[in-house]
């Protein structure tokens, strides 16, 4: 059973910056893609951005510039780096990873931003 567990949400000023981590059960190898989902209240979730087994990102158009996906293969993790952050950023971030059976997700991560 693969476990995806999240790390890094909170509360911060617009403006301000967050780190979310992901850490993976197994190799992230293992993955086809990993990446972060989120959802606000009362809307789907929504890609916010993915990294590629071969390390491509990929990222909504909503926060590029603004975001940035890496990965740490040696701890098995995925991070996000939010910066300038803006309140239509909040919600629930999930951690999302896909291999060629299927898909898993994290039990997410809270992120408020306030005005």
């Amino acid at each position: 059973q693969v476990q995806l567990v999240e790390s890094g949400g909170g509360l911060v000023q617009a403006g301000g910056s967050l780190r979310l981590s992901c850490a993976a059960s197994r190799s992230i190898f293992s993955f086809n893609v990993m990446g972060w989902y989120r959802q606000a209240p009362g809307k789907q979730r929504e890609l916010v951005a993915t990294i590629s087994s071969g390390g491509s990102p990929n990222y909504a158009d909503s926060v590029k510039g603004r975001f940035t996906i890496s990965r740490d293969i040696a701890k098995n993790t995925v991070s996000l780096q939010m910066n300038v952050l803006k309140p239509e950023d909040t919600a629930v971030y999930y951690c999302n990873a896909h291999d060629w059976l299927r898909g898993y997700w994290g039990q997410g991560t809270q992120v408020t931003v306030s005005s």
